[in-house]
């Protein structure tokens, strides 16, 4: 029943993985599970995890839900930029992308640990390597 699976995944998004094929692929269940918890996006259908608003939504949600999505969003810059904002490792971005300043420092802000997995040229940086330092020196945080 719909409206029982979308009940139950706006409460626990993985739930998700127990609904029909059919209800895998309705948008508005599969939104309302990811946004609970971005890691229902691998439940979701195949179509949906090329929807650009379902994807983005489980990212915001849980950062490394970007490797269930559709390769296009797992390769762009906009995409992986949210996914490290929201805990993402580095290490889990396309080479090419950890060469962004961008999204280098932002994963440093959450984990100093992540310049080890910057492109050479931002691991010589200056202001990587000081906002990596800032980063070590904080009270540890939980992500």
């Amino acid at each position: 029943d719909r409206e029982i699976v979308l009940a139950a995944v706006k409460v626990n998004g993985p739930a998700l993985k127990y609904a029909s094929k059919r209800l895998r692929a309705d948008r508005e269940v599969v939104l309302a599970a990811v946004k609970e918890s971005g890691s229902a996006l691998y439940f979701a259908s195949k179509t949906l995890r090329a929807d650009r608003e379902v994807v983005l939504a489980a990212v915001k949600q849980y950062g490394f839900a970007l490797q269930y999505a559709a390769k296009r969003f797992r390769t762009d810059r906009e995409f992986a930029l949210e996914a490290v904002k929201n805990g993402m490792d580095l290490k889990w971005c396309p080479k090419r992308l950890r060469g962004d300043r961008d999204i280098v420092l932002e994963a440093i802000k959450k984990n100093y640990r992540a310049l080890e997995d910057a492109s050479a040229a931002l691991r010589a940086d200056r202001e990587v390597a000081l906002e990596a330092e800032r980063t070590a020196s904080l009270p540890q945080q939980s992500l």
